[in-house]
Parts: structure tokens; sequence; C-alpha cells
């Protein structure tokens, strides 16, 4: 039978008491600001702040916020680019007790009434641009009693004045609900992930004993701190570190950053990773500062994974987690990379410290070393529920366990391997295909740059594999010569029987491939959902 797998650490030692003690975020908040002075602690092109003008700047919008109504349980919302504020703003919001909600910056606006609604948002905070969209969200939205607008250029709203005060933790436990992020929507409507600061906590104690951060992080954010991202800012601040700032991925402004700023640690998805490799020639640039590149959101191919190493360095780490679990799960260390086979790189790695890990059947019994099951997590860091979806917490969380969605099997030494998420295995003919490993044979094959597959509804066969595939730079895609490499490498009924080739794949606003709109024209008749 498949057994849990317990992680423990010396490096971790001093963790476990902080994620159980009743610390909460604004205890770490004012550790982190107070604890170092003249240092830079945000880097955001030519603006770069020190600790004491952070902690000043936390300090004011606490302020702000309060005099707009916000307290204990209060709900703030914000849309902006990325900018310290991103990271200021939800600091302040937590040191009052209140819950933040980052809103989607590609979203429309009935997409932001509707997550505004949910969250019952009392204060929307957005910058000077995008003031009339806030006004629109405003105005529909019964909740919401203010709108802030932050200056394009960063510092307090237009006119207002505060005292600097010291700071204080605030009035929150370790039970009080911190931060109110909606899921990506890939599968229906946006859900409200609801994570207290005893989650909060442990995702950072997680992240300091197990992810392998540099002593001194120079921590590169491409991604909105509103999001994921942000869940990196905190851990590198209290190390005394910096956050460099960035508007989005462009591969070449990336290593510009990374080579001038001397980065040593950055989070990356699979597709900006293929991007980089396909567009720049990393190998010759000065990435000799480079600790550390966690990768996270979706599997990475095996195969260029192994380029990825050879042409960028032995500096790749796999994390895996989900909204519900504060991004707490299984980690692959960069050691785990060195000696592994293609085989081992398709690995997530074992559970980080805190996280007890199962496989499951339908049943909810574990299941025997080596066959597939779904991913059973518990930790500190697993959500409350969702935000008004009493079903789908409970579903979620049957039996004291979050339910994550994915499959995955083990191996006898404890290491998990993703197979699929439930909703994307593939029947056809009666039998289980999972997309991903047919995903990772097509990503082997030299013409392919990446590759999403679905299952696409048959008379015959239920479901037919189908693969859309983005073709590498230079290269054509021949399909015959590519149906016939997946049969040889996984077999004639892992074959798609359809392939599109497509300039680019399409992505949700946190970079994972939206196999909903793939899926979409071809499950549009009624008596067949999308899934």
């Amino acid at each position: 039978m498949s057994h849990p797998v317990h992680e423990h650490s010396a490096s971790a030692s001093a963790t476990a008491a902080t994620a159980s003690s009743g610390v909460t975020l604004g205890d770490l908040i004012v550790q982190a600001l107070t604890r170092h002075s003249s240092s830079e602690a945000f880097v955001a092109g030519d603006r770069r702040l020190t600790y004491v003008q952070v902690r000043d700047l936390v300090s004011q919008y606490v302020a702000a916020l309060a005099h707009r109504g916000v307290g204990l349980g209060a709900g703030v919302t914000m849309l902006s680019p990325n900018m310290p504020e991103s990271w200021i703003v939800q600091a302040a919001t937590y040191l009052l007790g209140a819950r933040f909600t980052g809103l989607q910056a590609l979203a429309s606006v009935e997409d932001h009434i509707v997550v505004c609604e949910d969250a019952e948002a009392t204060v929307l905070v957005v910058t000077a641009p995008l003031e009339e969209h806030g006004r629109q969200v405003l105005a529909e939205v019964g909740s919401l009693k203010h709108l802030m607008v932050i200056p394009a250029a960063g510092g307090l709203p237009e006119g207002e004045s505060y005292a600097v005060r010291p700071l204080v933790p605030g009035p929150a436990t370790e039970t009080d609900l911190a931060w109110l992020q909606y899921t990506g929507g890939t599968t229906g409507r946006p859900k409200g992930v609801m994570q207290p600061h005893r989650s909060m906590v442990q995702m950072v104690c997680a992240h300091m004993a197990d992810f392998e951060q540099p002593h001194l992080p120079r921590y590169l954010a491409p991604a909105p701190l509103t999001h994921a991202a942000g869940l990196g800012v905190l851990p590198t601040l209290l190390r005394g570190g910096t956050v460099v700032i960035e508007q989005g991925f462009d591969p070449g402004r990336f290593l510009d950053i990374i080579e001038a700023e001397r980065i040593n640690c950055v989070t990356g998805i699979p597709t900006m990773i293929y991007t980089l490799l396909d567009e720049e020639r990393p190998e010759t640039r000065d990435l000799s500062s480079l600790e550390v590149i966690w990768y996270a959101t979706g599997p990475m191919s095996p195969v260029r994974l192994a380029e990825a190493r050879e042409r960028i360095g032995p500096v790749f780490s796999q994390i895996y987690g989900q909204t519900e679990s504060t991004g707490i799960g299984t980690v692959l260390p960069k050691a785990a990379h060195e000696t592994a086979s293609l085989e081992r790189l398709a690995s997530c790695g074992r559970p980080v410290v805190g996280n007890r890990v199962r496989l499951i059947d339908e049943d909810g019994h574990d299941v025997p070393v080596g066959e597939v099951g779904e991913i059973a997590m518990r930790n500190r860091g697993v959500m409350l529920g969702y935000q008004n979806l009493p079903e789908e917490t409970e579903a979620a969380l049957k039996g004291g366990w979050l339910h994550t969605g994915d499959l995955a099997r083990q191996d006898d030494e404890g290491l998990l391997y993703i197979i699929d998420r439930k909703k994307d295995m593939i029947i056809s003919g009666g039998f289980n295909i999972y997309a991903s490993e047919v995903e990772a044979a097509l990503a082997g094959h030299p013409s392919v740059g990446s590759a999403a597959v679905i299952g696409v509804p048959d008379d015959r066969w239920g479901e037919i594999v189908t693969a859309f595939v983005v073709a590498r730079p230079g290269q054509d895609v021949d399909v015959l010569a590519l149906q016939s490499f997946v049969k040889q490498v996984k077999g004639s009924m892992y074959s798609p029987k359809k392939v599109v080739v497509v300039d680019s794949l399409p992505q949700t606003p946190v970079g994972k491939v939206d196999k909903k709109a793939l899926r979409a024209p071809y499950w549009s008749d009624p008596a067949r959902k999308v899934h």
C-alpha cells in the first residue's frame, strides 16, 4: 500500500513551532520590515526602495485603508500592474486584520464585478490608468464603498498624507481569513479560496525550509505580486533580500535583468522556460549569480527540462502545489535533478516539511505503490474552504483531506509523479489515456516546442486523442511522422488521431494552458458539456 511520506530536515527544525504557535502574517511582516533598514527591499525599474521606505509606506497605507473603514474582517481588492504597492497594500491589509483579494489584470470588468461581489469587498484599490475601470466595478458592486486610486508611479493616493507610526501585528488571530484568492476558472466560474493566517505562515515556513532559497535572496518576480508570485516576497524580506519586479515576461529583458541585478532566484512556469530556450541563447549570458529557478503551475517536459539544465545550468527545482494548499505540496530539489534520468525528471518530488500526502482511489482508500490515485494532502496550509460554496467545500475537504483532483503514482523511493488532472483524463475505446503522458511524448520530438492534448468526442471511440502542437522556431511539423513517433514511444492508443499545428497555445491569466478554450469548439453540443 502507498503510505504518507513524512519529511523532516535540520533546516526546518525552527519552522514547526512558528507554524503552530498562533503567529500571524502581521507578526512576520513587522519582523521582516524592522530587522533591516538601509538595504534595498524592492527594485522596480529606476525605482529602488529601502526597507525603511517600505516600512513607512506600509504604515501610511495602514492609515489610508483605516480611514476608509478597513478593519478586522473587511475585504480589500486590488487591480494594478506589478509594482511595490502590489505587496505594500497587501501588507497593510493584513496588519489591519482584513482579507486581501488580487484581481487578474487581463480579466474583464464583468469578471471583476463577479469576484468583488463574491468577495464582499468594501475597498477596491487601482492605479490611476485603471481608474475608469475601477469606477465601473464600483458602480455595480453593492458592498464596495470606496475606490482608492494610486499614482501610476507609486506612492500614496494623490493629495493624501499620513503620519508614519510604528508597525504593530494587528488584531487578527491565526484562524482569521487573510488571503481570499480566486482560482483561474479553467473549469468554470472562479472559486474563492479562503486562506487564514495560519496557512500563509505555513507557506512562508515551508518556503524557507525546503525551497533552497539563497541565504541573501535577490528574487525576480515577472508575474503579479497580487497572486502566486507574491508568495515569495515575505520569505525574501525575512532574509533581508531584495525583490526585483518586472512587468510581464520578455525573454531578452528577463536575461538582461538577471545579469544587471545579479538575480539568484526566480519563479518560472514551463511555457516561460520554453520561450526562453526557443527565442534566446541563455548559454551565452552571464547567469553565474543564478542559484535556483523554481518551476511550477504545470508539468514540464523532461526532454525540455534536460535541455534547460544544459543551457542555463543545474539550477532547477520543481514545486507542486495548489491555491487550495497555499502552494504547499511537494518539491523536487536541485540535487535530485543532477543524476536523474528523463523518467526521474518527470517527478514532482516528495512532500515539503509539514505536509502529508496520500494517493487514494474513488472510495478514499490508499492505492498500492506504482498505481495511479488522486493526491490528497493534509497540512496547515490547506484552505478553510471555498467562499460561499459549501457543497464544493465539503467535496474538496472530504474526510479532513484536501482532494486535489490531480492523479499521480508513487515509486518505491516515495517520489511522486503527476499523471494528469482527473478532468483531463481521456477515455477512448474503454482505455484511460492520460493527456500529460501524450504531451510528454510529443515534446520529445525535435520539431515540437510545446503541446497540449485533449479528448474530442467521437461516436465510435467515445473520445479521440487530439493534440495541439507549437513548432520549434525554424521547424516544420510532419503530422504523420509525429503520430508515428508517439506510437513508437507510448503505443498506438496514445498516438493522437488528430494533430492541429498552431502558432501558440491559449493561456489563462496565470500562464497555464487553457484547455477549456481548446475544448470549447468540440464540446459545444449541449449534450456534451465542456469539462
